[in-house]
């Protein structure tokens, strides 16, 4: 069937165009004069002091760096506090009643080299329990993915559902594939899933009754993002146990507090007519979910989180695992800079607190990961080498940032298991891989902001997916359109 004709000069011509987000909001043209001065003027006094006070100037940049190095511990381990009491104070409730007339919803996922994954993808989609007369799934597939359109039409997806082909243009990433699903939208309601997603048949309702019980101030649910290969190595047992601590400890206790949630990538859920008010997603971020979520916090909306899990593989090989990190990495940079374009204006739309929370995730994630590799070399070198130990004030925030880790690390859900032992004391090794991630993303902000590294992803094996409750029948293809 042809490309559907987009009307000129309406909200959904400006969707399809990723044009409906003010350019203050956005990161296509990453710095303001003014942030250019003051980078260069900090680039320039660093090189200055470096040459003529080299010993104060380091002694400044440590003390900068481990005040806010113990901020982000300190806060984190609040919020594991604040996530193991939310965790086991939950109550046995009966879930809240539905509306008796379902709302039509709307599944957006956008695929690229993906047609090993559509198989699955078409089963995991059929076992959604909501109406099918009212499920709208739109596939979103890049014009020069002809592999992928095609295993996509011949996929035993739910009756009803489309495959959209994104027009070719810049940037090619993923938020500007779901922008232009979004203008074809029906729902009154919207999700995003990535195509190895296996989500909760019930996460669609659940994402419902929280809208309803939250009101309108509620802009968007997340669900939690569980891996269901920790066992497969060392990247993939550490990634679990991040996602365990993240989702099951994290964004549970911020979202409590409605304090603003970097959300994740997928499973995130939207009134379709919130979501455009927002300006959608910023095509030219490659943490789009990040950068969403803040911007929901700045304009006074909430999120709300929701306890209907969805399954994904973690990357199992240090190529894709140092991909997609450099590439959340460079998302949070392109991020932080955005958000602090005006930082009184940004304090003045947050508060005080809910301002310092958003710094201490963004700006602490992005130093965290730049500290991890010196720190941990510092470490090792004076034990190696005892005239080259630390000092006292290194080693003790090193040992507490590591036992807090370990805390969190404790009292994140999930089973118990050999590769998840494995990762708790193997930590102090996985976390100077996140230097390199960050290097690869300062050099990447710098020559391609808004590429997009692909994370390849292969089908589950069955008894993974027989193991998860049944949708219907797969029997035979759907009646799956093309536009």
């Amino acid at each position: 069937m042809p490309e559907p004709e987009v009307p000129p000069g309406t909200v959904r011509e400006a969707l399809s165009q990723s044009m409906i987000l003010p350019p203050s909001l956005s990161a296509e043209k990453l710095f303001t004069p003014l942030q250019a001065m003051i980078a260069l003027f900090l680039v320039v006094a660093l090189l200055a002091g470096a040459i003529w006070q080299a010993d104060l100037t380091l002694t400044a940049f440590w003390v900068f760096a481990y005040a806010v190095f113990a901020m982000v511990i300190f806060w984190r381990f609040i919020l594991t506090l604040m996530g193991v009491w939310l965790r086991f104070s939950r109550k046995a409730t009966l879930p809240d009643a539905l509306r008796d007339d379902l709302p039509v919803y709307s599944v957006l996922v956008a695929l690229r080299h993906e047609a090993a994954m559509v198989d699955q993808l078409a089963r995991n989609l059929s076992a959604l329990d909501w109406p099918r007369h009212k499920l709208d799934i739109i596939l979103l597939v890049e014009a020069d993915d002809h592999d992928t359109r095609e295993a996509a039409l011949r996929s035993a997806l739910p009756d009803g559902a489309r495959v959209l082909t994104v027009p070719a243009g810049d940037p090619m990433t993923k938020p500007r594939a779901l922008n232009y699903g979004l203008a074809f939208a029906t729902g009154e309601f919207v999700t995003i899933y990535d195509a190895e997603d296996r989500p909760d048949p019930g996460q669609l309702k659940d994402a419902l009754r929280a809208f309803d019980r939250h009101g309108p101030q509620a802009i968007c649910a997340q669900a939690p993002l569980v891996s269901t290969n920790p066992s497969a190595g060392f990247l993939a047992a550490h990634w679990a146990l991040e996602y365990a601590v993240q989702f099951g400890l994290f964004v549970p206790a911020v979202a409590k507090i409605w304090h603003p949630v970097m959300l994740g990538g997928t499973s995130n859920h939207f009134r379709r007519r919130d979501l455009i008010a927002m300006g959608a997603w910023d095509a030219w971020n490659v943490t789009e979910d990040a950068d969403l979520g803040l911007r929901i916090a700045r304009m006074g909306g909430r999120t709300a989180f929701i306890h209907s899990p969805t399954h994904e593989q973690g990357p199992t090989r240090f190529p894709a695992w140092l991909g997609q990190r450099s590439r959340w990495i460079k998302g949070f940079m392109q991020t932080l800079i955005v958000v602090m374009r005006n930082p009184v204006r940004l304090m003045s739309e947050l508060g005080l607190l809910r301002w310092i929370t958003l710094n201490l995730m963004l700006g602490g994630a992005l130093l965290s990961a730049l500290l991890h590799g010196p720190m941990t070399l510092i470490v090792v070198l004076g034990l190696v080498v005892p005239e080259l130990s630390p000092d006292p004030y290194s080693l003790g925030l090193f040992g507490t940032g590591y036992v807090c880790a370990l805390l969190a690390d404790l009292a994140a859900p999930g089973r118990w298991s050999v590769s998840r032992f494995m990762a708790l004391v193997t930590r102090p090794l996985y976390w100077p891989l996140h230097t390199l991630a960050a290097v690869r993303a300062v050099f990447g902000l710098a020559v391609r902001p808004s590429f997009w590294a692909k994370t390849p992803h292969q089908p589950e094996p069955l008894e993974h997916v027989s193991a998860w409750p049944p949708g219907s029948s797969l029997s035979s293809p759907s009646s799956c359109s093309e536009r």
